[in-house]
């Protein structure tokens, strides 16, 4: 595989299922709404991954040595598997009550995160374990930050009219 979608796929990969677990699980904290999760998960899946594929376009820009052709490669991989990864979470919202398709995303995104690591792991020749371990605590971290601020949120503001 080209180094410039290896970049964008992993980064897009990451970035698609941390960061749409984490927005998921504090929306789902603080609102309790299908709706805002569902709103939530588009706006990931659009905004947020056109705003990394220029991040990475930009990154690679900066790299001296870096030909036009890679640098969009890796901004194009970047964008579409964001785009792809985030909006696999749009299913279970779809088709389940809320509570249910949070908990399956939580798995459905470990799983992935777990598969990912697997393979960045034995493309480097390093331990799988340490990798997966080290990936699926991030990403635990994250959600477990992200529901207790959405909670907060809740608590704070959710008796204010806006």
């Amino acid at each position: 595989m080209k180094l410039s979608y290896a970049k964008g796929l992993s980064f897009g990969v990451a970035s698609g299922i941390v960061t749409t677990l984490g927005l998921m699980v504090g929306l789902y904290s603080g609102t309790h709404s299908k709706l805002a999760v569902l709103g939530g998960i588009l706006t990931i899946a659009v905004a947020d991954a056109m705003s990394d594929a220029f991040g990475i376009h930009l990154s690679e820009e900066s790299e001296k040595g870096n030909k036009s052709g890679h640098v969009w490669e890796a901004a194009l991989a970047t964008f579409l598997t964001k785009f792809i990864f985030a909006m696999s979470f749009a299913v279970p919202v779809l088709f389940l009550d809320l509570r249910m398709a949070v908990i399956v995303s939580i798995a459905w995104g470990l799983l992935l995160i777990a598969i990912v690591s697997i393979l960045i792991a034995r493309w480097r020749k390093e331990s799988c374990v340490l990798q997966v371990g080290e990936h699926i605590g991030i990403a635990l971290f994250v959600i477990f930050v992200t529901y207790y601020l959405g909670t907060f949120v809740e608590n704070v503001f959710g008796t204010m009219s806006v």
